[in-house]
């Protein structure tokens, strides 16, 4: 009797052993290891900046939040995109002085490249970037070129190629050599003037504004004039995107070629006719005043004021009037060129992705997130299945 009591006592005493490991094994499998946020770099002009747009209706925000909704992980956003950036070249030295100025304030430092450097210093381990969103190089070839009607097609194309092509791969290829895990989504750009913009009064005049012809040039109708910005702003949205699309494709085969799990993409924005400036579909910020305000506008050469109808205005204003304050002796010609630019700083947002423009931008780079995902990007990481377009 007693030797079966001491085995039945040593059998319960093993039992209750191999009960706890095995419930301490089923719990550190059913509790994971939570997973580490992403981390998402914007950088670019005034395009992925998101330019007269509350922060929720930016582009990038949008994305952002699509990332967490469709992967369940946290992502934590860095933006470097200002107004204005230039791209640059990886040797630029940037003023500190600007760096901090408000993103609405169009200035072309610090450049595309100097972004780069300044998002490097503030990661302390670079290989967790997951995603960068980039844009760039209509400031380079200034955006006022096509708004004026004495340019052609032809040069705006060459323009395109010498702007968007070389400068933009090697913008790509320092991106993803200073982010080893990211994959690069870049956005393309889109026409401003089409056949649907308005042909008022005040659009031929603001066309006419605009028009600097060479010297002894002969004079051209409202007509000529007219279509000479629609074909430029066509051939601007078409080469423009070809040669983004291009500069793209030539560092993604080099990544492939190089066994790289990285991926460059080009996020195309499908931007129709009627969707232009001042049309009246516009996906694109415009003025906010009356047709006579306006035309009393042109009439007086910038003395009457006029403002835009994006959502961030007020706030512009206030940066702008900060920035182009009046310095302690000013004369009357220096007083003269900065009020001009004071005015051309608080119609920044003008020609911009409005809200519904932005929205087309989240489906242009969320199309690409889709197939990086449905190609194995966060596979593991507990991120749903999502069905491609």
């Amino acid at each position: 009797m007693k030797l079966s009591a001491q085995f039945a006592k040593r059998f319960l005493v093993a039992v209750a052993a191999v009960s706890f490991l095995f419930s301490s094994f089923v719990y550190t499998q059913s509790v994971k290891t939570p997973e580490r946020p992403l981390n998402l770099l914007v950088l670019g002009d005034s395009i992925l900046w998101g330019q007269g747009l509350k922060e929720e209706h930016k582009a990038w925000h949008q994305v952002k939040s699509w990332l967490e909704q469709n992967t369940g992980r946290e992502v934590r956003e860095k933006i470097e995109a200002h107004s204005g950036a230039v791209i640059g070249s990886a040797g630029d030295q940037t003023d500190n002085s600007t760096v901090w100025l408000d993103g609405e304030i169009n200035r072309a430092v610090p450049t595309v490249n100097e972004q780069i450097d300044y998002a490097l210093r503030s990661y302390s381990d670079r290989s967790q970037v997951d995603l960068v969103l980039v844009d760039g190089c209509i400031n380079d070839i200034d955006a006022r070129r096509l708004l004026n009607a004495s340019n052609t097609p032809a040069g705006i194309r060459e323009l395109a190629q010498a702007k968007c092509g070389a400068p933009v791969a090697a913008l790509l290829e320092k991106v993803v050599s200073s982010f080893p895990n990211a994959h690069v989504i870049i956005t393309g750009y889109y026409p401003i003037i089409s056949e649907k913009t308005s042909n008022d009064l005040f659009m031929r005049a603001l066309g006419k504004r605009l028009y600097t012809p060479a010297p002894g040039s002969p004079r051209i109708s409202d007509k000529e004039l007219r279509r000479r910005l629609i074909a430029i702003s066509q051939e601007w949205y078409d080469a423009s995107n070809e040669k983004l699309a291009d500069s793209a494709k030539s560092v993604d085969a080099k990544l492939a070629a190089g066994g790289s799990r990285q991926r460059t993409l080009f996020a195309r924005v499908e931007f129709f006719p009627g969707y232009a400036f001042g049309s009246h579909e516009s996906r694109l910020w415009g003025f906010d005043a009356s047709p006579l305000r306006k035309l009393l506008v042109i009439l007086a050469f910038g003395r009457v004021s006029i403002r835009t109808n994006d959502e961030t205005r007020g706030q512009r204003s206030d940066s702008c009037e900060k920035v182009f304050k009046r310095p302690d002796g000013e004369t009357k010609d220096q007083k003269r060129a900065r009020q001009w630019r004071l005015m051309l700083c608080k119609l920044a947002a003008l020609g911009h992705p409005n809200r519904k423009g932005s929205a087309m931008y989240v489906d242009a780079i969320t199309n690409q997130l889709k197939l990086l995902i449905s190609g194995g990007w966060l596979r593991g990481a507990g991120a749903p299945a999502i069905s491609t377009p």
